[in-house]
């Protein structure tokens, strides 16, 4: 199936709530930083995390290149066709050009103080 349908997969059944999606090897793509090739998978991608449970439009898809540093930090000039990523939440709206904007964007979850502390126990 592939890994990333596997890690998307297990991210929601373990209850992630926030997801960013790091299109990688935009270097490697046939014309180099092709557009259609970005627009496909993010298509595609989006169809399958929408089927199991996320909602694309929450979902931040930046294309990347980490052997190159494209859109990782600051914007890249290969990717002029990117205007951006924008994602609705219904905590606020969020937009961005890069990966580290997406991972700014993150809100942190709630964490419930009140309640009693749970521990996940393996090999008693």
């Amino acid at each position: 199936e592939g890994q990333t349908r596997e890690h998307a997969l297990l991210a929601y059944t373990l209850g992630v709530k926030q997801l960013i999606i790091g299109v990688n090897k935009m270097d490697s793509t046939k014309p180099p930083y092709c557009e259609k090739r970005f627009r496909e998978i993010e298509k595609e991608v989006g169809t399958y995390i929408k089927k199991i449970g996320f909602n694309p439009k929450a979902v931040a898809f930046v294309p990347i290149s980490g052997w190159c540093g494209d859109n990782m930090l600051e914007t890249s000039e290969n990717t002029k066709w990117f205007n951006g990523w924008n994602v609705e939440r219904k905590e606020g709206n969020a937009s961005g050009k890069t990966l580290f904007d997406a991972l700014d964007a993150i809100l942190p979850p709630t964490r419930p103080t009140e309640k009693p502390l749970r521990l996940p126990l393996q090999d008693v």
